[in-house]
């Protein structure tokens, strides 16, 4: 949160500090994080300096272009709900969000890197999730959605197909669409008898958790029908392990 007291940029401080976030928005999205801020400054056109005084480091650049890259996914999103054909809505939203992040390695990263900071990975999940859980919710109750589907699978698919999409991005960077084809199918509530889940679907907090650093976050073993059942715990958690919810 800036500070209310904080003096206004001059109108030169402020034109460079925009030039800044459209270098580094550019670079993200070409070559992903993996940049320093002298090469943002040089894409941008203005002394190294400069940029030191705009931003102390690379992750206060982060910061200023995360909340943007929510919105424009909070976007498709709420564009998705809004969408009178819920299934329509559904597929339009993993499609578009995909796309997005095959346009840009940044969002990828922003998205599904669990080494990123703590407080952006709870943005996300406070913005993205409710989101797309109204997105399911409203196929099922359509008709259209297979009714054991979760909106964390929706989160699930988007991280097993940018893992596809990073793989054969130089040799075929659409062929994530052949298997969002494939998981999109076999979701369809009318697609004659459907094939048993062999595994229930994670909660959002658990989900959550599988997107937490691995510094904060632990696992714990307790006993469940017989059987000794590990769950992911954040370490200074004092509830005790999440159950099953």
């Amino acid at each position: 949160m800036k500070d209310a007291t904080a003096r206004p940029l001059r109108r030169d401080a402020e034109e460079n500090r925009q030039r800044l976030l459209t270098a580094a928005g550019e670079l993200f999205a070409q070559r992903g994080l993996d940049v320093t801020l002298n090469d943002i400054a040089h894409h941008a056109g203005v002394g190294v300096g400069t940029a030191y005084r705009r931003f102390a480091n690379k992750e206060e650049v982060i910061d200023a272009l995360f909340e943007q890259r929510l919105d424009e996914v909070a976007d498709v999103a709420t564009q998705a709900l809004d969408d009178p054909d819920a299934w329509h809505g559904l597929t339009t939203f993993l499609e578009r969000s995909l796309r997005m992040q095959l346009d840009d390695r940044g969002l990828t990263q922003l998205l599904n890197n669990p080494q990123l900071s703590q407080h952006r990975i709870n943005q996300a999940r406070d913005r993205i999730a409710p989101l797309v859980n109204a997105i399911i919710d409203r196929a099922k109750t359509q008709g259209a959605l297979r009714p054991d589907a979760d909106g964390t699978d929706a989160i699930f698919i988007q991280v097993a197909l940018t893992a596809v999409m990073d793989s054969t991005r130089e040799v075929e960077p659409t062929l994530y669409r052949r298997y969002l084809t494939i998981f999109l199918d076999g979701m369809r509530a009318d697609r004659g008898p459907l094939t048993a889940l062999p595994v229930a679907a994670l909660n959002t907090e658990q989900t959550h958790l599988t997107m937490t650093p691995s510094n904060t976050r632990s696992r714990e073993t307790y006993a469940r029908g017989g059987d000794r059942v590990e769950v992911l715990v954040h370490e200074l958690n004092d509830d005790g392990p999440l159950a099953d919810r």
